[in-house]
């Protein structure tokens, strides 16, 4: 059960039966979030474990609510010893993680149990973590609550956005899961319960959520540049439209006021509560991005 490109890596190492020990996986069936409209036409768009599945001649179902019975029959039918769930984006109920003999595996994108939740990726990068990660665990009725079988972390780097945390960690999580799910189907290793007193949560987002508030600190909006790279992406309201920010660096200047707009080394750039925000990179409303030299030549009234 998976969605997005995240879950691509592992449903494909799954299905050419690979892992430590040579496991021999049989896929028996693939469940995804339907089709959806995006873009300007609206025009409906598949999941990418979706294509990844057609691709493999895997069985496929794409249920608008798993709790509908024909979802159930097919599941039932599918009979499977163990599901994996990566990304996928929907609740499982109890009569779902019942199902398999071996439970239900979550391959979730953090460091459990801290980020909990739909939004871990950029959660993490706006807090300033050092280092992120992924955790492969027993899925309970809570929101990443269940017990932990195996954990893999990697370094924040500075520059690293949601996007590319997102590729990094599809292939550690894919790895992981290849490594665990041998050693747990064999009862070599044992879950283990999550600490609830260390856990924080990373609630859903949406497109409001990257409004930059220039009353706050350079710091934290140049994590909100970066964490909401590439969706919902950051941005403020310039001359009447939404001006898309794509890359920002921190200047070491003592900023001119909160939302005062100025230059540095010929970019455009915003003073904060705290320090100046550099603009490197920008996407003006129905344009193409492109860099902060590049808009501030096309634009005459940027101060």
């Amino acid at each position: 059960m998976g969605s997005p490109d995240f879950a691509v890596p592992a449903l494909e190492a799954l299905a050419a039966s690979g892992g430590v020990k040579s496991y021999p996986y049989n896929v028996v069936g693939v469940v995804t979030q339907p089709d959806r409209p995006a873009g300007r036409g609206r025009t409906l768009v598949p999941p990418a474990v979706k294509l990844a599945a057609q691709a493999l001649g895997l069985p496929l179902i794409q249920p608008e609510r798993l709790r509908t019975p024909e979802a159930m029959v097919q599941l039932r039918a599918w009979a499977p010893d163990v599901i994996v769930v990566a990304a996928f984006g929907q609740i499982l109920r109890q009569d779902v993680l019942d199902l398999p003999k071996f439970s239900c595996i979550n391959v979730h994108a953090s460091l459990l149990p801290r980020w909990r939740g739909a939004a871990p990726i950029q959660a993490a990068i706006l807090a300033g973590d050092a280092q992120t990660g992924v955790t492969i665990m027993k899925m309970d009725s809570g929101v990443d609550t269940g017990p932990v079988l195996s954990q893999g972390s990697i370094p924040i780097l500075p520059e690293d956005t949601a996007g590319s945390l997102f590729g990094k960690l599809s292939r550690v999580g894919t790895e992981l899961l290849l490594e665990t799910l041998p050693l747990y189907l064999s009862g070599e290793i044992q879950p283990q319960p999550q600490d609830d007193s260390h856990s924080t949560y990373a609630p859903l987002l949406n497109k409001e959520d990257g409004l930059l508030d220039f009353s706050q600190p350079a710091v934290a909006l140049e994590r909100r540049v970066r964490a909401f790279n590439p969706w919902p992406g950051a941005y403020f309201e310039w001359n009447g439209a939404r001006l898309k920010v794509l890359r920002a660096r921190l200047s070491g200047e003592k900023s001119p006021g909160a939302g005062r707009r100025l230059i540095v080394a010929g970019c455009p750039a915003v003073g904060t509560g705290e320090k100046i925000l550099v603009l490197e990179e920008v996407q003006p409303a129905g344009k193409k991005s492109m860099p902060g030299k590049a808009f501030l030549a096309g634009t005459k009234d940027w101060i």
